[in-house]
């Protein structure tokens, strides 16, 4: 039976913006990476085209909707705001936002390259997404370093979050490089190696002491079973910049006096490329074996099931645009079978979360537990409201 009663599980509409988290971005980055892998899906599936372009405009409707509602927050309860930034896991997803933003970049220049205004709209936007990659690369761990609470047996791979943005900008930077003048697409393409120097270092560096953890303290909570799937992000977006922005270079650069150097960055960009992808072999394989372990005693779902869907769509990036370079059949088809599971768990997460959203429960911000109302900043119809059971869902 269809409720008809929206966010009832709230006390009141405003707390729809009050508990809003930026988790929610994550919808952006797991329907984003679907319509850019599922227009490259080498097969012909009536509609297929057509279902692209209506997943690319639904996914700005909700990026705007969720900018929206998130800057709500920072307006009329400014004070509970604050608090995420002392969130030791939902500060983390302040990495979502740009990352959320950058496949409608990436989507602007696939499907409408061919007109200036996609173009010049998505060199801005990147230049936008670049600069909150930077900011929240260096705000969240600082928080973490003087402000929040961490320990060793709690830490998950949503540490990488916050890390992992700016090499999700170097692919955006290698997308739209082909499709700027020759002076632009070379400043687009330096910037884009010196973001994927920001973050892969430091992800893969992460990645390490998770290993480590995972085998001192076993797994994580039940409630933060997906996050192991968080470790493809950095390597799918990793091996997919180091390609794109090789090509990049080579059209880029032609013709300059170094251009025999970075003639070199295309062939590094492929072999380096073939490296992070094996490594994303072995964590695909860990993480489905991890998942599967949780599935026997119960997976309760929240909003972090978004993260089956990112990191399986940017390694299914990285198998195609290794495919692009190497012609194997086996990248095509083997990235074919993986944008039919990255569709089916899309379509599973996004079933849920509509529902979730409809009837509020999944509005709900950990960082506000135990927070008096009537202490927030706002206009006076935000005044203060019982909490509800909807606190009762932690969304991790």
């Amino acid at each position: 039976m269809i409720d008809l009663h929206p966010l009832r599980k709230l006390s009141h509409p405003r707390e729809a913006i009050r508990q809003f988290t930026p988790n929610w971005f994550t919808l952006n980055m797991g329907t984003g990476i679907l319509f850019l892998m599922l227009a490259q899906f080498p097969f012909f599936v009536y509609g297929l085209a057509p279902l692209t372009r209506i997943l690319f405009w639904a996914d700005i409707g909700f990026y705007l909707l969720f900018c929206a509602m998130f800057i709500g927050r920072w307006v009329f309860f400014t004070r509970g705001a604050l608090r995420l930034l002392d969130h030791p896991v939902q500060s983390m997803f302040l990495g979502a936002i740009p990352m959320g933003l950058a496949p409608i970049i990436n989507g602007a220049v696939n499907f409408y390259g061919g007109t200036p205004f996609a173009v010049h709209a998505a060199l801005i936007l990147w230049f936008t997404d670049a600069a909150l990659s930077l900011f929240i690369g260096w705000l969240v761990p600082f928080y973490m370093f003087t402000r929040q609470s961490h320990a060793f047996e709690n830490m998950t791979g949503v540490w990488l979050l916050p890390i992992v943005p700016a090499e999700v900008a170097a692919v955006s930077a290698g997308t739209i490089a082909p499709h700027l003048p020759v002076q632009t697409a070379q400043m687009v393409t330096i910037i884009g190696y010196a973001l994927w120097a920001i973050s892969v270092p430091l992800a893969f560096g992460i990645l390490a002491i998770l290993f480590l953890r995972l085998a001192l303290h076993k797994l994580p909570h039940r409630d933060m079973a997906v996050s192991t799937w968080l470790a493809l992000g950095p390597i799918g977006t990793g091996s997919t910049a180091l390609i794109l922005l090789g090509n990049s270079s080579v059209r880029a650069f032609a013709g300059e006096k170094f251009f025999h150097m970075l003639a070199m960055a295309q062939g590094i960009g492929l072999i380096g490329g073939l490296f992070l992808w094996g490594l994303g072999l072995w964590w695909f394989g860990m993480a489905a074996l991890i998942t599967l372990r949780y599935v026997k005693d119960g997976l309760p779902f929240n909003m972090g099931w978004w993260g089956f869907t990112f990191p399986l769509g940017v390694y299914t990036a990285s198998t195609f645009a290794i495919f692009a370079e190497t012609k194997f059949a086996f990248f095509e088809l083997f990235g074919a079978a993986l944008v039919v599971l990255l569709a089916f768990f899309w379509m599973v997460v996004t079933t849920r979360t509509m529902q979730g959203m409809w009837s509020g429960q999944l509005f709900s911000a950990p960082c506000l537990t135990g927070e008096c109302l009537s202490g927030e900043t706002g206009l006076p119809m935000f005044d203060a409201a019982p909490v509800t059971a909807s606190r009762e869902l932690q969304v991790q």
